[in-house]
């Protein structure tokens, strides 16, 4: 039984403008391409798709996200959309209020940016607010968090404990742990969370995946594997999740590290899986974030000279951890904000190449110098770029690095001009996981909320065309499968998000409308905006 899709406007992306009339497909693949007249005589049609005006693309994916934590934020406390300090405070309050006793408070997303006085939360406010629970408080960049008394108490951090290498245990001014906690010192807490169950992580896959289809994303590169407590418990729930009872989502799963030797033990290989779950490159982190000044640079930050940052390994360490995943014949796919942590990724890759064609990745790669771009020329990588970090991250983002030195920060025109390739990506939760925020980005180079709507970077501003293809070419190519997804071709997956309005015609802001219509997974309509499934 196949299916023929008609009347609407058809974007295949196999080049920019080109259209087709009508798409035959069967058995989950794309058969043909060509007028409805032409494919009605040679096919059998028995079941017709009429799109009714609407415009079909090749299926979005999201090439950098954590699928199980965008999940929890539909399941836990959401503070990424607060402004204030005090409304913080009040949701932990109003949670506790409604918590038993003693049991843990997990809230996501807080982002002093957003508030007028950015001074961040300390333990004492929690404690003032949720003293009888311990709390632990995520923020946006999943970099640094903070937690109140009683949790530290739990963690057995005292004012006399030491920096973990790689991470910051952050004090107020006459030396007392203040409760945030940054980069690896993190770990400290989340390694006594209570324990988190299997069917926890399904509820979350199944409401992350859901969140996704009503967004238009028909699969994710999504790194989840480490954080749970042991990697076959949640590699089973991707496995008893995605490609069951219609939950037909395409996840691409890198793999930590730290849980590396689990799933070698385990035998398992490069791109191993099903359809709908298969095993990408050993994810590493080489540093933090700019949002608590974590992220490693070549020079000091313009505004606190007394730190460039913080590098999660030594590069001998790092080169060890590269030499690892070689030996399991992987690529590896690095965390790199800072201009110094890529270029000590480079120097490591350089050192010891990727095995078999296989393409490393660099995610974020957002702070960068011109020498840079120039050494991974002809390199076999792609980086994982997210332009929704341009809405997020400016203004406040030049005076932390220095304005004489962002010329090739967030430089995604610049990068694809050199011939790089780049995937694009939401690194959800920490931004919101709607790709097509992500391709108005990178189009306009603006926040939808700004009322003055300030470009930031115009000669980086990316056309319609190359903004959409990061998310759908771009993305294939850094899962390697750029040779059955990414384009409406024959021979590919018959995976497709279709809108409402045609961004081409209309404008970037349509982008900013909700124009998901529908979200097709191997052929089936796993998301109708008129018909929920």
């Amino acid at each position: 039984m196949g299916t023929l899709w008609t009347n609407g406007t058809i974007y295949t992306m196999q080049a920019e403008g080109h259209t087709v009339e009508a798409v035959w497909t069967e058995d989950g693949k794309v058969k043909a391409l060509g007028s409805e007249a032409a494919l009605t005589e040679r096919f059998a049609v028995d079941r017709k798709m009429d799109l009714e005006g609407k415009i079909m693309f090749p299926g979005f994916v999201d090439s950098h996200m954590h699928l199980i934590g965008h999940g929890e934020t539909l399941m836990r406390l959401d503070l990424s959309e607060m402004t204030s300090k005090e409304q913080v405070l009040l949701a932990v309050k109003e949670k506790a209020d409604r918590t038993p006793e003693g049991d843990w408070i997990i809230g996501e997303g807080w982002n002093e940016n957003l508030w007028e006085d950015p001074e961040v939360i300390t333990k004492d406010e929690i404690d003032h607010v949720a003293g009888g629970h311990p709390v632990l408080l995520k923020r946006i960049c999943r970099h640094a968090i903070v937690v109140n008394t009683l949790a530290l108490e739990k963690a057995g951090i005292t004012d006399a404990s030491e920096d973990p290498e790689g991470g910051l245990i952050d004090r107020y001014d006459d030396g007392r742990v203040n409760g945030v906690l940054k980069d690896t010192a993190q770990d400290i807490l989340t390694g006594i969370l209570p324990s988190i169950s299997l069917e926890y992580l399904e509820e979350a896959l199944s409401k992350g995946v859901q969140s996704c289809w009503e967004n238009g994303l028909t699969g994710g590169h999504t790194e989840d594997l480490s954080y749970y407590g042991d990697f076959n418990k949640t590699y089973q729930a991707f496995r008893n999740t995605l490609g069951k009872d219609g939950k037909k989502f395409r996840a691409h799963l890198l793999v930590h590290h730290a849980v590396i030797e689990d799933w070698h033990d385990e035998g398992h290989q490069f791109l191993e899986g099903s359809p709908y779950v298969e095993f990408g490159a050993m994810k590493i982190f080489a540093d933090g974030a700019l949002g608590g000044r974590t992220a490693l640079l070549s020079h000091p930050y313009a505004d606190d000279e007394s730190t460039s940052g913080v590098s999660i390994h030594t590069e001998e360490n790092l080169q060890a951890l590269v030499a690892k995943a070689r030996s399991y014949d992987l690529p590896i796919a690095v965390h790199t904000i800072g201009d110094l942590a890529f270029e000590q990724v480079v120097d490591a890759i350089t050192k010891e190449p990727t095995v078999k064609g296989r393409r490393d990745r660099l995610i974020h790669a957002q702070i960068l110098r011109h020498e840079l771009i120039e050494r991974i020329k002809g390199l076999d990588l792609i980086l994982d770029i997210q332009p929704r970090f341009v809405a997020s991250d400016f203004p406040w983002v030049i005076d932390r690095i220095g304005k004489d030195r962002m010329k090739y920060n967030y430089a995604w025109k610049t990068l694809l001009e050199e011939g790089i390739h780049c995937a694009g990506g939401s690194d959800a939760p920490i931004e919101p996981v709607n790709p097509l925020l992500g391709i108005h980005a990178a189009v306009t180079r603006t926040n939808p909320n700004d009322p003055d709507h300030t470009v930031f970077g115009p000669d980086q501003v990316l056309s319609m065309y190359e903004g959409i293809s990061l998310f759908t070419k771009g993305s294939a190519f850094a899962c390697h499968h750029e040779a059955d997804r990414g384009l409406i071709k024959e021979g590919y997956d018959a995976d497709f998000t279709i809108l409402n309005e045609d961004p081409f015609a209309g404008g970037p802001d349509v982008l900013l409308k909700q124009v998901v219509a529908m979200t097709v997974v191997d052929e089936d309509i796993v998301y109708s905006r008129d018909r929920k499934k």
